[in-house]
């Protein structure tokens, strides 16, 4: 995996729901303005060249409601317990809780906060 990026990745402890594959529920690991990575059980069925909507449901510490990416997966790597999955955002979200999230990432980030809000 590269890990040289035009966007800063900010770590993430949102749960992610994909449409396309009902109610199981995934791990936002980490987010940009142009992508993400999230980790499931290695048993999921998220094939590439596919396009998903992935619903974030950021923590709750963050105050920000849901929101929707559009996205295709770009990689995938499985182990034997998990996988992890790279999204690029192909279409912007709508509204303003996207932003709002990577703005609220961004300052606990600045600020040395842990994902569960202590340093």
């Amino acid at each position: 995996m590269d890990e040289r990026r035009k966007s800063t990745r900010f770590e993430s402890s949102a749960i992610v729901k994909i449409a396309e594959i009902g109610n199981e529920q995934f791990f936002l690991k980490d987010i940009s303005v142009t992508g993400c990575r999230i980790k499931c059980p290695s048993g999921s069925v998220i094939a590439p060249n596919k396009q998903f909507t992935l619903q974030i449901m950021p923590e709750r510490e963050a105050n920000i409601d849901s929101f929707t990416i559009s996205s295709e997966p770009k990689w995938i790597h499985v182990d034997r317990n998990a996988c992890e999955i790279g999204f690029p955002i192909i279409e912007s979200p709508k509204g303003k809780q996207f932003q709002y999230y990577l703005d609220y990432l961004s300052w606990r980030s600045s600020h040395g906060k842990s994902i569960t809000g202590t340093a």
